[in-house]
This record gives C-alpha cells, sequence and structure tokens, in this order.
C-alpha cells in the first residue's frame, strides 16, 4: 500500500499533465494580448472533442503538438515562479483545473450533461473545423451552464480589452474546458496531486524522456 501512494508520475501522466498545461497557458495568451496559436488551441479542442481516443498519442497527436506545454511544464515546475514567456499565472491555473476537475467528479449528472454536449459539438466540428466560430461559441455556452456553476471557479487575470471582448471570453472558457478534460485523463492514468509537490523532478524528467522519442 505504500508503494502504491508514494509512487512516482508515469510518462502518460507527465504527457497528459503538460496538455494542461500548455492549455493554461494559451488561456494566459488570450488574456493578456487577445490572441494564441491556432495550432496549438486546436490540438486543445480535438482532445476534448475526442471522447473515446485509444491512447494518449490518438488523443493528443505527436509530441511537436504538445511543445508549448511541455515546455511550459518544466520551465515552471523546475523554477517554482514565472518567466517572461510563461507566467505564474499558467501554473496557478493549472494547479486550479486540477481542483476543478476533482469537483466535477463527484457530479455524474454533469458529466454526462457535458458529455452529451460535447457530442453535440464534435458532430457540429465535423460539418465546420473544431475552431470554427459556431464550435467555440457552443462549447463555451457549455462551459458556463456546466463547470462555471461549480463552487471553485477559475478567475482568469488580463488585460480588461481583451477579456471583454466575446470572441476571446469563448475561447477562454474552451480552453479552459480542454484543460480540465485532460486533467480528468491525468486523474483516470493515476495522477496526483502531490506528484506536484513530491515529483517535480520525476515529471520533468518524464517529459525529457518523451522529447528523446
Amino acid at each position: 500500500m505504500c508503494q502504491l501512494i508514494f509512487s512516482g508520475p508515469t510518462h502518460e501522466q507527465a504527457v497528459t499533465l503538460a496538455a494542461v498545461f500548455q492549455a493554461c497557458h494559451l488561456v494566459d495568451q488570450l488574456a493578456n494580448t487577445g490572441g494564441a496559436n491556432n495550432q496549438q488551441t486546436e490540438v486543445c479542442l480535438s482532445a476534448l472533442l475526442n471522447q473515446h481516443p485509444t491512447s494518449v498519442t490518438d488523443l493528443y497527436g505527436s509530441e511537436q503538438a504538445l511543445e508549448t506545454g511541455i515546455e511550459a511544464m518544466t520551465t515552471l515546475l523546475a523554477k517554482h515562479q514565472g518567466t517572461a514567456l510563461y507566467t505564474s499565472n499558467t501554473l496557478i491555473y493549472a494547479l486550479s483545473v486540477l481542483t476543478l476537475e476533482r469537483q466535477l467528479f463527484d457530479r455524474p449528472v454533469m458529466l454526462k450533461a457535458i458529455a452529451e454536449g460535447i457530442d453535440n459539438a464534435n458532430r457540429q466540428a465535423e460539418h465546420f473545423s473544431v475552431t470554427h466560430s459556431n464550435v467555440i461559441a457552443n462549447v463555451a455556452s457549455l462551459y458556463q451552464q456546466t463547470l462555471s456553476t461549480l463552487r471553485r471557479r477559475i478567475q482568469v487575470k488580463g488585460n480588461a480589452i481583451y477579456l471583454q471582448q466575446p470572441g476571446v471570453a469563448e475561447r477562454i472558457r474552451c480552453l479552459l474546458f480542454a484543460a480540465v478534460r485532460s486533467a480528468y485523463l491525468w486523474r483516470q492514468l493515476g495522477g496526483k496531486r502531490y506528484h506536484l509537490l513530491f515529483w517535480r523532478g520525476a515529471l520533468i524528467k518524464a517529459l525529457k524522456n518523451h522529447h528523446k522519442q
């Protein structure tokens, strides 16, 4: 039992956690600049809409797809503080996402509503694209109807000029949704909050090994 409790993080856990960091970093970018990389955003949203992945690779694709998340996670966990490129807000959002996901896990009715809503958005994306404005608006609305009603809400900090723009706000909600989805998978794979406290070096090592593949 002791060995199970204090087992270190696995490669797949580290990768899914990097996906959380990628989505949170994009949220920080949108909140402060009004824009974020479209390809990286598409990776996050595609993973959100894929409810039946066959593997972590099937969900996120190659390691290049999570390059930003890997760099953000290794940088922030190693330095314990923000940098010019990856601010501490990204780490704060990631930790908040893990807490939000735990609240969601205890609400089966909400989980069912989310699954149905994501299925609808996925069908919509098949006719348009994952990042089409209609899909973004649909997913953002689903976020407001579900996750935004939980006790622990994520407070996004940034430039009010951008945060007040409907299109930016919708993308932020979608990316937070994607982060929660990756956090859900992270926990399913055995990820624990204590990994971030006691196994930061092991998480970074797992991601570096991922780079070498």
